[in-house]
């Protein structure tokens, strides 16, 4: 099994989205700058909540998600493989529920 993150669906589906920034905005002078962009696509989501606007909440969120994608990209990495990775470190934690549907690990 080749480990090419272009091998899964997921990686696929990364791979064609940084090929489409690329040619779109042209390559990353800096990563900061894909977090920087992320935090304000943060901002609109958190207004498109707020509003209770789906569509809105659906589109933002795709944005958010767009640039993490970019942004595991420029070190080589899959964000959906690092995803499953960090969720099996979640799942064998001990976590604190805060009563608002998150919570922290002890």
């Amino acid at each position: 099994m080749n480990n090419d993150k272009t091998d899964s669906p997921s990686g696929k589906t990364q791979r064609s989205i940084c090929e489409w920034a690329e040619i779109t905005f042209g390559p990353v002078s800096a990563p900061v700058s894909l977090v920087e962009r992320a935090m304000l696509e943060m901002d609109e989501l958190k207004e498109a909540v707020l509003a209770q606007d789906h569509s809105e909440i659906g589109k933002e969120a795709a944005d958010v998600l767009i640039l993490l994608y970019r942004l595991a990209d420029q070190f080589g990495l899959d964000l959906d493989r690092e995803v499953a990775g960090k969720m099996a470190i979640n799942r064998a934690r001990t976590w604190l529920k805060t009563g608002d549907g998150t919570g922290s690990h002890i």
